[in-house]
């Protein structure tokens, strides 16, 4: 037998699920721009890169060709590169880095890369051919200041008008948030490193 108080609450939440279905329906008629957009991740937290690699992910699903240029991380065995190599016709992922700049310890070293990682990946950003590129940590290079922000800015505004870019990296800098469509600050709340849990694979590689 049906509790009379359960049935009162369901015909309410089912009510108030039709409004908001109503709502939803009215919000979504209004969104009809379809194009590129700028997509930022940054904050002190995990998972900036991560999130890029998911949207990959889902590029591949689309059979969208996608780009990876990663700024800062050199050559290493990595769970999503065996991956990527499964699809060669649809992802390419290039590590154009050193490694971290307390590992170079070479400002000019470091500045070399990054001109050279960015010429790669502005001729991918420029090809209409790739519909994404991501540009993996390039915030760290823009925060060291081995490369103008400005000429970053100045490709993402002439760049195809379906072609999305994911620029990943703490410390943001003002100018590329209020230039991005989308930007997620991911925050630290508690992270197994500080406990002395060393990178684990399939979860940081």
């Amino acid at each position: 037998m049906t509790d009379p108080h359960d049935a009162e609450l369901n015909a309410r939440h089912a009510e108030k699920m039709k409004r908001v279905q109503a709502a939803r329906a009215r919000m979504m008629q209004s969104k009809t721009v379809e194009r590129g957009l700028v997509i930022v991740h940054t904050g002190t937290g995990k998972g900036k890169s991560t999130a890029a690699m998911g949207m990959v992910c889902r590029m591949i699903g689309h059979g969208m060709k996608t780009s990876i240029i990663q700024f800062i991380k050199g050559a290493m065995e990595t769970g999503e590169q065996t991956l990527f190599d499964s699809f060669p016709d649809l992802v390419e992922m290039r590590p154009m880095g050193e490694g971290f700049t307390w590992d170079t310890q070479d400002r000019a070293a470091d500045i070399a890369n990054v001109r050279r990682a960015w010429e790669a990946a502005k001729a991918r950003i420029m090809d209409p051919e790739w519909k994404m590129v991501v540009c993996d940590e390039l915030n760290i290079a823009l925060r060291y200041d081995y490369l103008p922000v400005e000429e970053v800015l100045e490709v993402l505004v002439d760049r195809p008008a379906d072609t999305h870019v994911v620029i990943t990296g703490r410390n943001a800098p003002d100018a590329l948030i209020e230039a991005a469509d989308l930007v997620t600050d991911m925050q630290m709340v508690k992270h197994p490193f500080r406990s002395g849990v060393k990178a684990q694979a399939g979860v940081e590689f």
